[in-house]
């Protein structure tokens, strides 16, 4: 049975129910379909990082840090791939100045 992931969204609006207290926890656990430990456990969760919703700068600072690693990964694989494709040029140059009997003639073995 797979476990069940609850999206930012879902779990804020429980939180905010259960912070309104207009209704039980078990009331709101039942309407969202969640066993009552989970509304808990976010509630609790909650006010460590309420702080990082306001701190946008930081959030701006990390999507720019985000982009440069993708940007140096993909450079890393274009170079990679560059290279594979001098290699495997390099390596079909005796089939194309020889002919396709070269590798015939040369791969036999001698006994």
């Amino acid at each position: 049975m797979k476990r069940r992931a609850f999206t930012p969204e879902f779990k804020t609006k429980a939180v905010l129910e259960v912070l309104r207290e207009e209704k039980t926890l078990s009331e709101i656990a039942s309407a969202y379909s969640v066993h009552p430990n989970l509304p808990r456990g976010w509630k609790k969760e909650f006010p460590r990082k309420a702080s990082s919703v306001f701190d946008e700068a930081k959030q701006r600072r990390d999507a720019r840090q985000m982009e440069k690693e993708i940007e140096a990964r993909q450079t890393r694989m274009l170079e990679t791939i560059g290279q594979l494709t001098l290699e495997r040029d390099w390596l079909k140059k005796p089939i194309e100045i020889f002919g396709p009997d070269y590798e015939k003639k040369f791969s036999k073995k001698p006994f």
